[in-house]
């Protein structure tokens, strides 16, 4: 994710690297067979609808042509928006399509994606979209034979250094992805897509322990608490927790221990597993029954009610592990999150803004 900032407004939708890939493969076919220069081209999507795209650079001879297409993220802060994404066609006397790696496109390293070790980061659904466009221009084109496609991203290596790629095993560029061919902002489907498939390349690689935590910040201070374990071991879960804990709950990992900060953890406490701020807010009356239940006087539980964030409970309850307010919220994200889980071993830590962790105690 960028720090763009959410327009006014309705928000427009963009289209995925996928979409990008195809529309710079087909560009550049047709540029080849018509040896006709290409300014724009129709991309049929998987979801039945088609987006025609501008062609940002091509460049052909009667041997070769590469086309270029910017990706289009919409309004969504994807970090891969404005990538200049391309395709480099050359013609195959063995009627197959192959697909190759070129500059700033990842390789799969590791097992537990949808592609084998060793092959280009080109996930299953844009290899589909990207085969059948080329096969239907063969086609038009009444040419009997393949395909030999270079899919490059230009600064590619450097984008991915803002993604997660490297924890998964893509090494060296960005994946090209996406399921719809549209990429929807703000959507949870990219984010929750990429919770899986961190859980899946864990468990494809013998990781059968986990590290739940929101993101960088509270991973930082987890991977210092718990140094032994592998870097695929740390999963994000966003504002996900539902999600993410039913994917733990159906895999064969067998211990979860959950990293949380007080913003998200006085809404888990409450049942709340999207802990998204335009999906829930904190429930000031709900953490002044937990300061009740911890032994607080009514008098001092009653000053909850005039903090403005959850982030303030600090000012009134000093961050430590004796501190029983903080043991009872605890205990209730443990029974939350202990409900979805199943039979998964759990452990939760509420974690402070400078890296101080208090363990939940169980009785």
């Amino acid at each position: 994710m960028s720090l763009r900032q959410v327009p006014k407004g309705p928000l427009r939708e963009g289209f995925t690297t996928g979409t990008s890939a195809t529309a710079a493969a087909k560009a550049a076919l047709t540029a080849l067979l018509a040896q006709k220069m290409q300014q724009h081209v129709q991309v049929h999507l998987p979801i039945g609808q088609v987006l025609d795209i501008d062609v940002h650079t091509c460049a052909y001879e009667e041997a070769w042509a590469k086309c270029t297409v910017i990706k289009d993220a919409g309004d969504d802060p994807d970090v891969t928006h404005g990538a200049e994404i391309g395709c480099e066609i050359r013609l195959s006397p063995d009627k197959e399509i192959y697909f190759k790696r070129g500059e700033g496109l990842g390789i799969v390293t590791l097992p537990g994606l949808e592609l084998n070790v060793g092959e280009a980061a080109i996930n299953p659904v844009p290899r589909r979209m990207m085969k059948n466009a080329l096969v239907k221009l063969l086609h038009d084109f009444d040419r009997d034979c393949g395909v030999i496609a270079t899919v490059f991203i230009i600064n590619g290596e450097a984008i991915a250094k803002k993604t997660l790629n490297e924890r998964v095993g893509i090494m060296e560029g960005l994946s090209i992805l996406g399921t719809t061919g549209i990429v929807k902002p703000y959507s949870a489907a990219s984010y929750i897509a990429s919770i899986v498939q961190g859980i899946d390349v864990a468990v494809a690689n013998g990781v059968r322990e986990l590290v739940l935590n929101s993101g960088a910040r509270s991973e930082k201070y987890l991977k210092a608490y718990f140094p032994r374990h592998s870097e695929q071991a740390f999963i994000h879960y966003g504002n996900w927790i539902g999600e993410t804990l039913i994917k733990v709950r159906d895999s064969p990992i067998r211990k979860v221990s959950i990293g949380i900060m007080l913003g998200k953890a006085v809404k888990l406490a409450e049942g709340r597993t999207d802990t998204h701020s335009c999906v829930s807010s904190w429930n000031k009356a709900f953490i002044q029954g937990l300061a009740l239940a911890s032994g607080h006087t009514q008098e001092r539980a009653n000053l909850i009610l005039g903090l403005t964030m959850a982030g303030r409970l600090v000012e009134l309850f000093a961050f430590e592990d004796t501190e029983p307010i903080y043991q009872t919220l605890l205990a209730q994200c443990y029974r939350v999150c202990k409900n979805k889980l199943g039979r998964t071993d759990l452990d939760i830590y509420l974690v402070g803004k400078e890296g101080e962790i208090i363990q939940h105690k169980k009785t």
